[in-house]
């Protein structure tokens, strides 16, 4: 059944993408609706400057707001209303989740997630801010972000003020470690000079807190999950479901770009503050630009890959989050950007967060249209005049909303619908009304992408000929009305060209008048040949001990990875020479045009040394060289998917050589044994080493947790423990050890 219903979604896919090939089609059409396979909308005048949304679901009857947009199309001036209203419903004087005072009210001035999600995470407030929020209603977004702070409540450990990690694999931070996207939200709110306080010490004490537990001095990257993409068997292998060492010792591109922005912004605020910091913050910046440059980028596929795992073993996966967050934020240069952004496939409904999809994943990231993300892909098309794209995206959003008569979290991909059912591939899984950062994406795309208000008050409309019929109709002009503030465009004597852009501006009062024209951006057309899905992952592979080495069977054309290494193609069998350490090999299935799936589970062979017992631990190096250092475990404190008691301890180490200051080790929460990551060490040849764990940091010590009743670690007091069985110790060719 699973193998019928995929081949009858990609058939409607290659149907529907051939149709879209052969032109742009308005996505309001000419008597002002919304047509979409076989679902209309249509908007009509409603009582006192109103509107009512007709849409496939019933009646929506839309109020007046404070802003406005008057255009030729009541579809798109009621959508600007509706996603106003939206963000009233969404404003709230209490939040509660059931994780948190075991679901009782939490008195806050703050903006609620959506109409399923009554609470405000992290990642999902400060993206709203980002696109619109903070514009709309400052104080009740900083009001909002402050809830996102916390300090510490256990005296024994290091104290500050740090953004928190809410949620994650594994018990959250370090192994997910997005929480830096808060200063893309905050960097807006500094007008505030009390709040510009906290945000400079969140600042120093979160990025100082970073760079000792997730940061990697030889790649120069921060380790952790992807943002926002945090269901891990849909974005990576699917065997981290119940082991999520991989995630903690992986890259992801996103959370990287983050911690960028996070730095230059520290850089910036010390530099006001004439603080002696602004010039290490900005080198500390500069180089990671450079080491996501050289790391993330897949020369190959013109794009910059989602992550990539320990050792930086390339993984042939990309999300649109990520790759727009690079754009926009300049970590790409111009070339990369327009690259990357005409290489990222697109459907007829819209942009998937993620390429390729997954065949034995459920739509939720997998398959699935994120309108909050095609926000950030639309400010990205913005950056490089890509007038495809930009036209794409706010088909997307529009149509999206009109249909659904809301401003969704998200869609199917193919028919943009809120639910298909595929059995047990149905989806979107999750899927909630009035979601705040899908209205923070509609009301961006209407101010800043069709009226080009940026972020620092400047008019830079980069508006697609594709949108000139639906806005302007017959009409010379069109409006943003901000109330205090009048965005005015006029229509270009011609539109020989697929761009708008402003060629004179004037200002008449408190109104702002751009005279569009018309040029040519040069980008080039949307991909649409890209094949849905990646190739099926495979098994661990089979490792046999030869005469000759590690002998690799696959049984079908496979990429192997030794040590997160490429090392060669494997059709059969491959011998690979016995280093004398430790190795882990891993296979991908190489695919249609070369693309390879998933990694496998990893299958490890060599000497290990194990010593038992819960420490301190005395080892005896066999050999000069390097040594890879780790800890059977178990810790049983939470689930897989969420929690705040990671166990995060500081390995010391004490050989007669010495060793560097004490070395993070991560134990997230387990489904039963497994290894914990791992940290490098040079020792000496019969040289005592004694290994010792020290309590570190996780956001079960954070005060704002006391309140949190989901498991452990919340009212009970702090937990940052795990069960240890044993130190393992394992040889590593000299090559790979740390400096």
């Amino acid at each position: 059944m699973m193998a019928t219903l995929m081949r009858r979604r990609l058939a409607l896919a290659c149907a529907v993408m051939l149709s879209a090939a052969a032109a742009h089609a308005d996505v309001i059409g000419a008597k002002g609706d919304v047509a979409w396979q076989d679902k209309v909308a249509s908007m009509s005048a409603g009582n006192n400057g109103g509107f009512v949304l007709h849409a496939p679901k019933g009646e929506r009857k839309i109020a007046a707001q404070k802003l406005a947009v008057h255009t030729a199309s009541p579809m798109f001036d009621g959508l600007f209303a509706m996603a106003q209203a939206e963000l009233q419903q969404d404003s709230v004087a209490a939040i509660r989740d059931g994780a948190y005072d075991h679901g009782h009210p939490m008195p806050c001035e703050c903006f609620a997630t959506g109409a399923k999600w009554p609470f405000v995470w992290t990642r999902d407030l400060s993206y709203s801010v980002d696109l619109a929020l903070w514009r709309l209603d400052p104080a009740r977004a900083r009001q909002s972000m402050r809830f996102k702070l916390s300090d510490v409540r256990e005296p024994s450990a290091p104290q500050g003020l740090y953004v928190m990690q809410d949620t994650g694999s594994g018990g959250s931070w370090p192994i997910s470690t997005d929480r830096v996207v808060w200063f893309l939200g905050a960097r807006h709110l500094l007008d505030d000079a009390a709040f510009a306080d906290d945000t400079w010490r969140a600042l120093k004490d979160t990025l100082a807190q970073d760079r000792l537990y997730t940061f990697d001095g030889r790649l120069g990257l921060y380790r952790g999950e992807t943002s926002f993409l945090d269901w891990r068997q849909q974005t990576y292998p699917r065997w981290t479901e119940k082991d999520v060492r991989f995630i903690g010792e992986s890259f992801a591109l996103s959370t990287n770009v983050l911690h960028y922005q996070a730095l230059q912004l520290a850089a910036q605020q010390a530099a006001q503050r004439h603080d002696a910091t602004a010039a290490e913050y900005r080198a500390q910046a500069d180089a990671l630009r450079q080491a996501i440059n050289a790391h993330f980028w897949r020369d190959e596929r013109g794009m910059y890959m989602s992550y990539i795992g320990p050792n930086a073993m390339p993984v042939d996966t990309y999300d649109l989050l990520g790759l727009s967050l690079a754009i926009t934020s300049g970590v790409a240069d111009e070339g990369r950007a327009k690259q990357a952004l005409a290489n990222y496939p697109s459907w007829p409904a819209g942009s998937p967060v993620i390429w390729p999809e997954r065949a034995d994943q459920p739509i939720y990231h997998n398959r699935a249209i994120w309108p909050f993300v095609s926000a950030y892909a639309l400010r990205a098309a913005r950056a490089v005049n890509d007038a495809p794209r930009i036209a794409h995206e706010m088909d997307s959003l529009v149509r999206g909303a009109a249909l659904a008569a809301s401003n969704m979290e998200n869609y199917e991909l193919v028919s943009q619908a809120v639910h298909v059912d595929e059995g047990a591939l149905s989806g979107p899984v999750v899927n909630s009304p009035r979601q705040l950062w899908s209205v923070a994406a509609y009301l961006d795309m209407v101010m800043t992408g069709v009226f080009g208000l940026g972020d620092d008050g400047r008019i830079d409309p980069k508006l697609p000929s594709a949108w000139l019929a639906p806005l302007f109709g017959d009409a010379q002009r069109i409006t943003l009305d901000l109330g205090s503030q009048h965005i005015t465009l006029v229509r270009p004597a011609n539109a020989d060209g697929d761009l708008l852009v402003a060629a004179a501006q004037s200002r008449e009062g408190d109104e702002t008048i751009v005279q569009l024209k018309a040029i040519t951006s040069g980008a080039k057309p949307l991909r649409i040949d890209a094949p849905l899905y990646g190739p099926a992952m495979p098994d661990a592979p089979s490792v046999t001990a030869t005469a000759k080495g590690w002998q690799i069977a696959s049984p079908s054309k496979a990429m192997l990875y030794v040590d997160g290494r490429r090392t060669g193609l494997v059709e059969g069998s491959l011998v690979v020479p016995d280093s004398g350490t430790r190795q882990c090999f891993q296979l991908t299935q190489v695919g249609e045009g070369g693309m390879e799936s998933l990694p496998s589970k990893e299958t490890c062979e060599g000497d290990e040394a194990r010593v038992a017992g819960q420490g301190p631990w005395e080892w005896r190096a066999p050999a000069d060289g390097t040594y890879r250092v780790a800890f059977a475990y178990t810790n049983a404190h939470g689930p897989i998917n969420t929690g705040v008691t990671a166990a995060v301890k500081l390995l010391d180490i004490r050989c007669d050589s010495g060793q560097p200051q004490p070395l993070p080790v991560l134990m997230p929460h387990s489904a039963g044994p497994q290894r914990s990551t791992s940290v490098t060490i040079t020792a000496h040849a019969g040289t005592p080493c004694r290994f010792s764990l020290d309590q570190g940091f996780n956001m079960s010590y954070l005060s704002h947790n006391a309140h949190y009743t989901g498991e452990q670690g919340g009212a009970g007091g702090p937990v940052n423990e795990a069960t240890i069985d044993a130190l393992l110790v394992s040889p590593q060719p000299t090559e790979k050890a740390t400096p």
